[in-house]
C-alpha cells in the first residue's frame, strides 16, 4: 500500500504530460523561489520544459542575492505569454493573493498559506506547515530525489525563514524537512544570503520611522510615506519587532498606487492575519499567519474623508483608528496637529 507521501507525489506527476511547457509563477520570497526550483527539479525529464516568472521586482536584498549566489533562473512575468504553456503551477500561493494569480488557470496549487478554497486538478495546501519549502522536500524525498547542494541550499534557507529560525508556525514535518536539508545544503552560503538584508539607500526609511513612530502600549506604528518598495516597511516592522517591551509593529508605506500596511506580532495571544483581514479586508487584500501579516489596498478605494494618502500624518492616524476601532481622527488643522505628535523614538 502507497504511503500517502507516495500517493501525492503520482498524482503532482500525473498532471503532466512529456511535451508540456510548464510555466511557475510566484511571488518571489525566499520560500517561493525554492519552492519553485524544487518543482523544476522534479519536472526534470517529465517536461519539456519549465520556467519560473516572478511576478514582483525583486528588490529586498537577501533576496537578490538568494538569486545571485544561487544562480536561479527567473523570467519576469511581463515578458511571458502565459498561453504558451500548456500546464501552470502555483507554488507559495493561491488564486486570490494577486490579481495575477487570479487570471490564470492553474493546473497545479501547492501552498501553505490559510486554504482560501482554491481548486485545481491538483491541489496541494497545508496550512499547519511552516513553509511550502518543507512540503516539495516531501515531494523530492518521496521521488527519491537526492537535491543538488544548490536546490538543498534553497530550500534549507526558505524554511529558515519563514519559520523564522522555528519561531513562527512550525510543523514536525518542517523540522524533519530542515533535518534533512542541513545534512545536504551549504550553510556559510545560506548565512550569507540571509545577512544581506540591508541596502544603503533603506537607511533614510529608518529615519522617517524612529522620528514619526507612535507608541500605544505595546504596539508601534510608523509611516513612510513613498517607499522605493514594501520590502522597506517588512525589514522596519522586523526591527521593531527586537525591541523587548513591543508585542506588534505595524508599518505602512505607499508603493505603486497602493498603501501596504505590515504587522508583526508576537504571536502571543495575537493574530496578525486574522487583525489584517478584519480591519483592512473589505478595502484590499488582506490576511497572513499569526506572527505575520500584509494588507495592500489600491489607493483608489481610500475614500475616506479622514484619510489623506499625501499626508504622513493623517495617514498615520487612519491606520492606528482602523486598527484600535476608534472613531476616525477630527479633520480640522487643530486635532491633526495634535495627532500627529509623535511618541518618543527611544525603546
Amino acid at each position: 500500500m502507497r504511503s500517502k507521501r507516495a500517493q501525492r507525489l503520482i498524482e503532482f506527476q500525473r498532471q503532466f504530460q512529456p511535451a508540456d511547457g510548464v510555466l511557475v509563477v510566484i511571488s518571489a520570497d525566499p520560500d517561493a523561489i525554492a519552492s519553485a526550483m524544487a518543482v523544476s527539479r522534479l519536472l526534470r525529464g517529465r517536461a519539456h520544459r519549465v520556467v519560473i516568472a516572478n511576478l514582483n521586482q525583486i528588490s529586498r536584498p537577501d533576496n537578490l542575492a538568494m538569486v545571485r549566489l544561487l544562480q536561479v533562473r527567473l523570467t519576469p512575468f511581463a515578458e511571458i505569454r502565459p498561453q504558451e504553456y500548456q500546464k501552470i503551477v502555483l507554488v507559495d500561493a493561491q488564486p486570490s493573493h494577486h490579481e495575477i494569480f487570479a487570471s490564470l488557470k492553474a493546473d497545479v496549487i501547492i501552498d501553505h498559506h490559510p486554504d482560501t478554497g482554491a481548486r485545481a486538478p491538483f491541489t496541494d495546501i497545508r496550512p499547519q506547515y511552516g513553509a511550502t519549502a518543507s512540503i516539495l522536500t516531501e515531494y523530492l524525498r518521496a521521488a527519491r530525489i537526492v537535491p543538488a547542494r544548490r536546490l538543498a541550499t534553497a530550500l534549507y534557507h526558505a524554511i529558515k525563514t519563514d519559520t523564522d529560525d522555528f519561531k513562527r508556525q512550525t510543523a514536525v514535518e518542517d523540522l524533519q524537512a530542515f533535518q534533512y536539508l542541513f545534512r545536504r545544503a551549504n550553510i556559510p552560503l545560506a548565512r550569507r544570503i540571509s545577512q544581506a538584508d540591508l541596502r544603503l539607500e533603506y537607511l533614510k526609511y529608518f529615519k522617517i520611522a524612529l522620528q514619526g513612530m507612535r507608541r500605544r502600549r505595546n504596539r508601534v506604528f510608523a509611516h513612510l510615506g513613498p517607499v522605493s518598495s514594501p520590502d522597506v516597511c517588512v525589514i522596519i516592522a522586523d526591527f521593531f519587532m527586537r525591541i523587548h517591551t513591543v508585542s506588534w509593529s505595524i508599518v505602512s508605506g505607499v508603493c505603486d498606487r497602493r498603501l501596504v500596511v505590515i504587522f508583526r506580532s508576537d504571536g502571543i495571544r495575537n493574530h496578525a492575519g486574522r487583525l489584517a483581514q478584519e480591519r483592512f479586508g473589505s478595502l484590499g487584500s488582506a490576511g497572513g499567519h499569526a506572527a505575520m501579516a500584509r494588507a495592500e489596498i489600491p489607493l483608489a478605494e481610500l475614500r475616506d474623508p479622514a484619510l489623506d494618502p499625501k499626508d504622513p500624518r493623517r495617514t498615520l492616524a487612519w491606520i492606528i483608528s482602523r486598527i484600535e476601532r476608534r472613531r476616525p481622527p477630527r479633520t480640522s488643522p487643530g486635532a491633526r496637529e495634535a495627532a500627529a505628535v509623535p511618541a518618543p523614538s527611544h525603546g
